[in-house]
């Protein structure tokens, strides 16, 4: 009696579940982010700056004088991207990790402006909210490299260290990537699950890091991207070919703070040759390029890039 009760307790149960996921498909990907988050031992938490309300992640250093790091993450991208080096990072620092406005949970507004300069200053904002006084580390990928440059240079006051992966900003070596770019066209577009695989394939290398997103999870990711492709295109218009694409890269020569500059190898969105390209602008930078990794370096060698990180935070 007890086990046929169990039983229909497991059918109710995965009914219910069925019927969720049929109404929001994009439920199971929000449920393994909340893992991840909680595997990290973070935190969900919300703060408005810059007229924006901005949903980040976040956890308590075990030190209260440790250094506070800020985590930015690139285009098409999240918060969750950084989960993995958060669980590297341990306990020793007090991480924030939020969704840049117009992505993710943080608030996207109508005919605002999400380019280079504008982000730069949104940070800044958000910087001053959660640490007030105190000058922050700070992380930036790709998109979120460049936004993480610009900030530095215009506002050293509240940055007292950068580190940029794979970041975005600079006229790189031309590859199929950027040349689309230029092009007008998204790379990054995803509309169908041959161009979720081929969005998959661009920015990882090691096949062991690439995410497997069963359907009905890839029928909701589809769905959301498809319904974010404009505004997709206008920001990549505005980082990519816009007046300011280059922007995060001439201000960095003003970058006085101790840096690290990221790269992995087999790169193919930022080529590689970025990294040169931002030491001669920050010749103080410690130089790092990872062999057998991709775009997305913080998920696909998150070891890695935690001890790059450590050697940072204890550069003078």
């Amino acid at each position: 009696m007890r086990l046929r009760i169990a039983a229909l307790a497991l059918l109710a149960i995965a009914a219910i579940v069925a019927v969720a996921t049929w109404r929001d498909p994009f439920l199971p990907i929000r449920g393994e982010f909340a893992r991840q988050r909680i595997a990290a031992g973070l935190s969900r938490a919300q703060v408005e700056a810059a007229g924006h309300r901005w949903v980040y992640a976040m956890r308590e250093a075990d030190d209260a004088d440790a250094p506070t790091i800020v985590m930015l993450h690139g285009f098409t991208g999240s918060k969750e991207n950084w989960y993995p080096l958060a669980r590297e990072l341990g306990g020793r620092y007090r991480l924030l990790i939020p969704d840049l406005p117009g992505w993710g949970e943080s608030e996207r507004k109508p005919g605002a402006a999400y380019g280079f300069p504008e982000q730069a200053a949104n940070v800044d904002a958000f910087i001053r909210a959660v640490s007030p006084g105190q000058p922050v580390v700070l992380l930036g990928h790709s998109m979120g490299g460049g936004i993480a440059a610009l900030a530095a240079a215009r506002y050293p006051q509240h940055i007292a260290k950068v580190g940029l992966l794979d970041a975005a900003g600079v006229r790189f070596k031309d590859n199929r990537f950027g040349l689309d770019v230029l092009a007008g066209h998204n790379p990054f577009a995803v509309s169908d699950a041959a161009s979720l695989r081929r969005y998959i394939d661009t920015v990882f290398f090691d096949a062991d890091a690439k995410p497997w997103i069963p359907w009905p999870a890839s029928a909701g990711l589809i769905d959301k991207r498809r319904k974010d492709a404009a505004f997709e295109q206008g920001v990549l218009d505005r980082i990519g070919r816009g007046p300011h694409n280059l922007l995060p890269g001439s201000e960095a020569a003003r970058i006085r703070q101790p840096a690290l500059l990221l790269w992995c190898r087999q790169d193919a969105v930022i080529d590689p040759s970025a990294l040169e390209l931002y030491a001669q602008r920050i010749p103080q930078a410690r130089k790092v390029l990872l062999d057998g990794c991709g775009h997305m370096s913080l998920v696909e060698r998150p070891r890695q890039v935690a001890d790059a990180v450590l050697k940072l935070l204890e550069t003078e």
